[in-house]
């Protein structure tokens, strides 16, 4: 049979998607050829050294519907003229050009949905916006062979609407054994998008009440600028510190540096609800106790791990008092063990294997 290409294709400039970083990766080391589709900003710094290969489109557009249209139109000029066994999209903002490619030369597609796109809070107050993008789902979803996501609920939903059945592959970290112990910091980190409905207004509001720590933002988003006035506001530069994107590589040292990590999504729209971030398991991983909002899938996933604390509320002074309570809790030692038991088992070498198996029932088609 020989070895089988496929093209990744995702709409992100490719430095800080770790999810597909480790789906090409897994692909690469089940012989599988790679080769990984991305788009260019005049921001985007090199890329490290992979082993497979990655292309960077320059687009014309970095936003709104002129941006899609030209990143999917280059997308499938490049897909249908480059040869290749197999397709993978990563979310809905690729799979238009994937689809129809994947149709005309008779080849396998897998689609990768990391969220419940048309639900994002982002499109919540733009009807029309939203209405777009469920049409282009219901037109292609119920034809679709092969798909996974990352959470158990939004792939019952999917099922629900369009009779497509989407396997689990959750978007853990890859387990590694700790070396060496890391003096926790007095630091409060939050890494990733700093995007509405995060929490991170309260958040930062949260520091004029704790006197013993440090807040870090690890992350770049739509609320850089009106999160750096509001430090400014409440004078809390001393305190509050805006690192902004990080590598991955950059993001592992920093975390590990910390002494609680948060992740205090809100339930607007559906997406959220029923999101597992990515983050939450970055911190285990590290070592670092969680302090987590009470998103459906995030309980149910973290029940009996005992690895920080629910969030209580996102109220600044009683969000400031349950993070001075976590930060001195005689249960804190027994947190970071809990951590690394967990580490050992929600861990990317326990989904590969599902990722692994759809490849193969697509190719055995």
């Amino acid at each position: 049979m020989g070895v089988k290409k496929i093209i990744v294709s995702v709409s992100s400039d490719l430095t800080t998607d770790q999810r597909v970083a480790k789906v090409c990766s897994s692909l690469h080391n089940a012989n599988y050829e790679v080769m990984l589709l991305g788009r260019k900003l005049a921001s985007s710094p090199p890329l490290s050294k992979r082993n497979y290969p990655c292309n960077r489109f320059d687009l014309w557009f970095n936003k709104g519907v002129l941006f899609y249209a030209n990143l999917n139109i280059q997308l499938f000029f490049y897909l249908l003229f480059k040869k290749s066994d197999g397709l993978l999209a990563n979310d809905l903002d690729t799979l238009p050009a994937n689809y129809l490619v994947s149709k005309i030369k008779n080849i396998p597609l897998v689609y990768d949905s990391h969220e419940y796109f048309t639900e994002v809070p982002e499109l919540q107050n733009r009807p029309f916006v939203k209405g777009v993008w469920e049409r282009i789902e219901k037109a292609i979803l119920p034809k679709l062979q092969f798909a996974i996501t990352v959470s158990e609920k939004i792939a019952e939903i999917y099922f629900q609407k369009y009779g497509c059945e989407f396997k689990l592959v959750r978007n853990f970290p890859i387990y590694r054994e700790h070396s060496d112990t890391i003096e926790n910091k007095e630091i409060i980190l939050y890494q990733g998008a700093l995007n509405a409905g995060r929490g991170l207004e309260e958040l930062i509001e949260s520091m004029q009440f704790i006197d013993t720590a440090e807040l870090w933002l690890a992350g770049a988003g739509d609320l850089v600028d009106e999160l750096k006035k509001l430090v400014a506001e409440l004078n809390l530069e001393s305190k509050v510190k805006l690192l902004g994107r990080l590598t991955p590589d950059e993001l592992k040292r920093i975390t590990q540096k910390a002494k609680i990590g948060v992740s205090l999504e809100k339930k607007l729209g559906l997406n959220y609800t029923y999101a597992l971030p990515n983050k939450i398991f970055d911190y285990i991983h590290a070592g670092v106790p969680v302090l987590y909002s009470s998103l459906e899938e995030v309980v149910t996933t973290l029940r009996g791990y005992n690895v920080g604390e629910e969030l209580k509320s996102h109220e600044p002074q009683k969000l400031a008092q349950q993070l001075n309570e976590m930060l001195n809790s005689p249960n804190y030692a027994q947190w970071e063990i809990n951590c690394n038991l967990a580490a050992k088992e929600l861990n990317w070498q326990k989904e590969e294997p599902h990722l692994l198996a759809i490849f193969k029932a697509a190719f055995s088609n």
